[in-house]
C-alpha cells in the first residue's frame, strides 16, 4: 500500500512546491537580490545607513503604489495619481507658506481634495463610460494644469523661518530606530490587506475585477464600489503628496510625474506575488522592495542616470507580462475546477483532484464571484453547473 500510494503523493508534492514558488518566488528573489548586492558591495550596501536610506527614499513610492493598486483590484487604472501627487504636494506648501494655514488643516483639506478627484475619476469611468486609461489621463492633465495655475510654473519656497518643525517631523522623525515614513507604509499595507482580504467590501472589489457583468447579475452595486476604489486611490495620493511636501520642503510643480511609473510597476508586479493573479497589498510591498533594492544596488555600482528609467521601464514590461500570465493561469484553473465539479455531479462520484495548485486551496472569491448572500456564481463564459439532480 505504501508503494502504491507513493506515485499519487509525488504529483501533490510537486504541485504544492509550484504553488509556493508562484506565491513567494518574488519574495525569494528580493532576498536573493539583496544577498547579491551585499556580496558585491559589502562595505556600503548591507549597512544600517543604506537600509535606512532605502526605507526613507522609497516610502512615498511604496505608498503611491499601494494607492494605485486599489483600482487595479477592480481591473481599472488610475493614471492621475502622479499628477494628483504633484498637486497635493504644491497645494500643501501653498496653504502652509502663503496662506498661513495650520499644517494639520492643510493636510486634511489636501487629502479630502484627493478623495474628490477620485469621485470625479469614478464618475467618468462608470457613468460616462470612458475607459479608465483615457479618463484618468485626462483628469491628470487637468490636475497638472491646476498645479501650474496655482504656482505659475514656479517653485513654492518657504520664508526664512522655514516650515513648522512639527510638519517636517511627520517625515524626518524616527520610530523604533527606523524612518517613520516606513511605518506609514506598513500601516497602510495592513489596512488594505484587512480591507481586501477580510471584509466584504474587498471581496466585492475582487469580484468586480474578475467579472463585472457577473457582479452586476448577483446584485453587487458595481458602479458604487468602483467609485470607492478611485476615492481610495485619490486619498492615498493626497496623503503621499503631504508627505512629499514634508520631505522636500519646497513645492515643485513637476515632481509628481517622476512617481507615476514606479507606482504602477509596484502595483502590477505585486499582483504576481503572495496572491498571483490578484492585485494585493502584501505583494505590492514586496514588489516595491525589489525595485528599491535594485535601484539602490545599481546606483552604488555607479550606473548612469538613464539606467533608472530603463530599469523601471523594463520592469514594468515584465510586470505586465507576468500579471497577464498569472491571470490567464488562474482563469484556466477556475474553468478546470468547474468542469471537474460538473463531472463529479453528473457521475455522483467524488471529484477528481484539482489539475493545478491554483484550483486548490482558494477561497470562493478566487474561484468564482460571490453574491452578497454568499452564493457562488460561475464566471461568465464557463458553463454553469448542472443542479438538476438536487430537484429530487
Amino acid at each position: 500500500m505504501g508503494a502504491a500510494s507513493r506515485p499519487s503523493r509525488e504529483p501533490s508534492v510537486g504541485r504544492h512546491g509550484g504553488h509556493l514558488a508562484g506565491n513567494y518566488g518574488l519574495l525569494g528573489l528580493t532576498a536573493l537580490l539583496f544577498l547579491i548586492f551585499a556580496l558585491v558591495l559589502p562595505d556600503t550596501f548591507p549597512t544600517l545607513t543604506n537600509i535606512t536610506s532605502i526605507l526613507s527614499n522609497q516610502s512615498i513610492p511604496a505608498i503611491l503604489a499601494l494607492g494605485a493598486m486599489i483600482p487595479v483590484v477592480t481591473a481599472k487604472f488610475d493614471l492621475s495619481i502622479g499628477y494628483g501627487l504633484g498637486l497635493a504636494h504644491v497645494l500643501t506648501m501653498q496653504l502652509i507658506v502663503h496662506n498661513g494655514w495650520p499644517w494639520p488643516v492643510a493636510a486634511l483639506v489636501v487629502i479630502l481634495g484627493g478623495a474628490l478627484v477620485g469621485v470625479a475619476n469614478g464618475m467618468l469611468v462608470e457613468f460616462a463610460q470612458i475607459d479608465s486609461f483615457i479618463a484618468t489621463l485626462g483628469t491628470g492633465s487637468v490636475l497638472y494644469a491646476i498645479t501650474g495655475w496655482i504656482t505659475h510654473g514656479a517653485r513654492v519656497i518657504p520664508g526664512p523661518d522655514g516650515l513648522p518643525a512639527s510638519f517636517t517631523d511627520i517625515y524626518d522623525s524616527k520610530f523604533l530606530g527606523l524612518p517613520v515614513s516606513a511605518t506609514y507604509v506598513v500601516v497602510l499595507a495592513i489596512l488594505l490587506w484587512l480591507l481586501l482580504e477580510r471584509l466584504p467590501l474587498g471581496r466585492y472589489l475582487y469580484v468586480i475585477g474578475s467579472n463585472a457583468r457577473a457582479a452586476d447579475l448577483v446584485g453587487i452595486p458595481t458602479r458604487r464600489y468602483v467609485i470607492y476604489a478611485f476615492v481610495g486611490s485619490g486619498m492615498v495620493s493626497g496623503f503621499a503628496g503631504v508627505l512629499l511636501a514634508a520631505q522636500q520642503q519646497i513645492g515643485n510643480p513637476s515632481v509628481g510625474l517622476d512617481y507615476l511609473l514606479p507606482a504602477f510597476v509596484g502595483a502590477l508586479l505585486g499582483s504576481t506575488a503572495i496572491k498571483p493573479g490578484r492585485a494585493n497589498a502584501l505583494g505590492t510591498v514586496v514588489a516595491v522592495a525589489i525595485l528599491a533594492i535594485g535601484l539602490s544596488g545599481i546606483g552604488q555600482l555607479g550606473a548612469q542616470f538613464w539606467v533608472t528609467p530603463l530599469f523601471n521601464g523594463l520592469t514594468l514590461i515584465v510586470a505586465v507580462g507576468l500579471a497577464g500570465y498569472s491571470a490567464r493561469r488562474r482563469l484556466r484553473a477556475g474553468a478546470a475546477a468547474t468542469r471537474q465539479s460538473m463531472s463529479a455531479g453528473v457521475t455522483g462520484g467524488p471529484a477528481s483532484p484539482p489539475s493545478s495548485p491554483e484550483a486548490s486551496g482558494r477561497t470562493a472569491v478566487d474561484a468564482a464571484p460571490i453574491s452578497p448572500a454568499g452564493a457562488q456564481t460561475p464566471l461568465l463564459g464557463a458553463a454553469p453547473a448542472d443542479h438538476s439532480h438536487h430537484s429530487a
